[in-house]
């Protein structure tokens, strides 16, 4: 496999941002942005959807500890319908670079979507997840904390199963979704069930 590159530009302090949760039909878009120093290195760093839930955990705890700095942010899924996923996506990188201990000097951002943040340059990078250290860590950031706060919203709905699906479309939870309708964490701006279930919002 070939290993991920540490940085893009030249700049001294690159951060890497990623976001999780955009294809969900419940709960947050989560981002996070994280800071890795020149010297860091990890052989099973990766983008965080080719990686076990064990390795993503692990990795977790890794990232937190020898990065330079990290942030993770969530917005919710009320602010989702209010302005579109893509633009609550931009807005949970944004959030996660703000709470940055120190100013990145360049972003480097997983797919092809941003908005400058301030006046630092910024690139964005197709599957970027796959190819930057920084970009992988913000993926396992972003995926672990949105799982997290999925399996503790299923504590207060069960029957759509968040711990299993995390609010992703899958059968079960298309299925849950026409039995029992929707709660206040689905994205009611969000196709919820395919054409041949009628749902009242």
């Amino acid at each position: 496999m070939l290993s991920l590159k540490h940085r893009y530009s030249t700049f001294n302090i690159e951060c890497g941002t990623d976001e999780a949760g955009r294809g969900c039909l419940a709960g947050p878009v989560t981002a996070a942005a994280v800071i890795l120093p020149n010297d860091f290195n990890n052989d099973i760093l990766n983008d965080s959807k080719q990686l076990s839930i064990k390795n993503r955990n692990l990795l977790r705890t890794i990232v937190e500890s020898e990065s330079f700095c990290f942030a993770v942010q969530h917005v919710s899924e009320i602010e989702i319908d209010s302005i579109n996923i893509l633009n609550a996506s931009i807005k949970a990188m944004h959030k996660s670079i703000e709470q940055l201990q120190t100013e990145p000097e360049f972003i480097i951002v997983d797919g092809n979507k941003f908005k400058p943040y301030k006046n630092i340059p910024h690139e964005t990078i197709i599957k970027g997840d796959g190819k930057f250290l920084s970009i992988a860590a913000a993926s396992i950031l972003a995926k672990t904390y949105r799982d997290e706060y999925m399996e503790r919203i299923h504590e207060e709905f069960p029957m759509y199963n968040w711990k299993q699906n995390k609010g992703y479309p899958t059968k079960e939870h298309r299925a849950a979704i026409a039995k029992y309708g929707i709660s206040k964490y689905h994205r009611k701006s969000f196709r919820l069930l395919p054409e041949q279930y009628r749902l009242d919002l």
